[in-house]
Parts: structure tokens; sequence; C-alpha cells
């Protein structure tokens, strides 16, 4: 990509600080962009922003939406109109279906279903009003098909997916972009929790992803490796430049074939 494609792109991410949020930001302000880099960890985001001047952190809640509201006013005061959202904030939450806790469901739908929301109906309809646009929501591969342990964090997924392709459709005639990037196993912190601490046992750990787990009804990856943050934000960057002018409402797994694109 020439990196005047994006250059002076005012960009906003959700769950910036870490991992796949972190690797979005940078390679959005890679080539050439500014990035609002939004996420409920101070701290982080302090150390993230020492990066570029391009990166612009603000501490906030997706779960807010009075406060999202808000933000995205105040950000297009300081930078400049938003021509790209990407919503990449989620939490995990793991555990038998049955035995979830009402708190553990509520949570991770806030997170990962109404922040989407709430982020997509501040940008969005600032967007169509200006007939240019492109949204990029992060989901999983766990949208598609079925994880044991994880209903809550599939089931939400699933919901962000098909919102961001419903406002896909509504907002297609004004110009504005809606897709959706569906990773698979990716080497976060998020990630590395379900290993455990020792080392040993998180390195079987990753093998038995890469391989499969026929007792879990998971079947391997076929590429052989577990993907990369910077992976998954190579997908993002594609679909917020205009290289993918004619391209919305799509789901793009980015998982190795771990699904088989079921």
């Amino acid at each position: 990509m020439l990196q005047s494609e994006l250059a002076g792109t005012v960009a906003l991410v959700t769950g910036a600080a870490r991992g796949i949020g972190a690797a979005v930001v940078r390679a959005l302000v890679a080539e050439g962009a500014v990035v609002a880099a939004a996420d409920r960890d101070a701290g982080a985001l302090a150390v993230l922003a020492e990066e570029s001047p391009a990166i612009r952190p603000y501490v906030l809640d997706v779960t807010d939406a009075a406060a999202v509201e808000a933000f995205v006013a105040s950000a297009e005061a300081r930078l400049g109109p938003l021509g790209a959202l990407v919503n990449v904030a989620g939490i995990l939450r793991v555990g038998p279906a049955v035995e979830l806790s009402d708190r553990e469901w509520a949570d991770t739908f806030a997170v990962n279903s109404a922040g989407v929301f709430h982020t997509c109906r501040a940008v969005g309809r600032r967007m169509a009003g200006r007939g240019a646009g492109a949204i990029v929501t992060v989901g999983s591969n766990a949208a598609g098909v079925p994880r044991a342990g994880m209903a809550a964090y599939a089931a939400s997924k699933a919901a962000a997916t098909m919102f961001t392709r419903c406002l896909g459709l509504e907002l297609g005639r004004s110009g504005v972009r809606c897709n959706i990037v569906s990773p698979g196993s990716t080497d976060t912190a998020m990630q590395r929790a379900l290993w455990g601490d020792d080392a040993e046992s998180a390195e079987a750990a990753r093998q038995r992803v890469i391989d499969g787990d026929p007792a879990a009804w998971r079947v391997g990856i076929p590429l052989g490796r577990i993907a990369a943050p910077a992976d998954v934000a190579e997908a993002v960057l594609f679909l917020v430049s205009d290289r993918a002018r004619h391209v919305t409402m799509h789901d793009l797994y980015v998982d190795g074939g771990a699904t088989l694109r079921a």
C-alpha cells in the first residue's frame, strides 16, 4: 500500500492498548494515519503512545454509551472527521454454558456487543452524513463455529458480527463500508491466559491448539501456526483502505483455516 493512501486519515481504534488493538494502531500509523487509541487501561495506552506522535491516547469504556458519544464528538473536534473505526475492544469469560453467571454473561455482551453498537452508532451517524468512511469490527471465528466453554464469547461475537453486517446494509448508500475480521487463535494476552502460567504447559497448550482437540470437537489449524496480532492487523488495514472500496458486509476469517470456513 502506498503510504499516501491513508495519510491524514483519522482513525479510532478501541481496545487499542495491547494485542490485536495495538497491532492495528501500529499498522494504521505506519500508513500515515492519525489514530485515536481508546482503551480502559490508561497505563498501557501511555506506553503505546510513546511510540509515535500520531497515536493519541484516550481512556474510554465502550460500555458507557454517553461516554462514547461525548468522546467521539471530542475526538472529531480535536483531530478532525473520523475516516475509519476499528472495534477491537473485547473480553473473554470461559466456562460451561450452564455454569456461567449472570454477571459473566452480561459483562461479555456489554463489551463485545453493546460496545460495538455504541461506537458504531456514534461514528456511523457522522460518517453517513459526510458520505464516506470505513468501519471494521474484529469478531471471532467462534461466532461461526460452536466452541465448548466459550458460549458467552461466541454469542457476543456473533451478535457484533451480524450487527456490523446490518449496519453495512443500512449505510451502504451513504458510502460507508462496514466489514468484519474474524480471527482464530492469536498470540495475545487473552489467548495466553487460557494456557496457564507455566512455560512448558503453555507451549504444550499452543501445540494442542495447532493440532486440534477431538475431545472438545475442535479441529486444528491447517496452516500449522497460531496467528500473530499483525496478521489480523493486515486484514483490517486492507478493509479500511480504498483497495477494499467495493467490499462491504464481508466477514473475513483470519484463522489459518481452523474453522474449515464452516
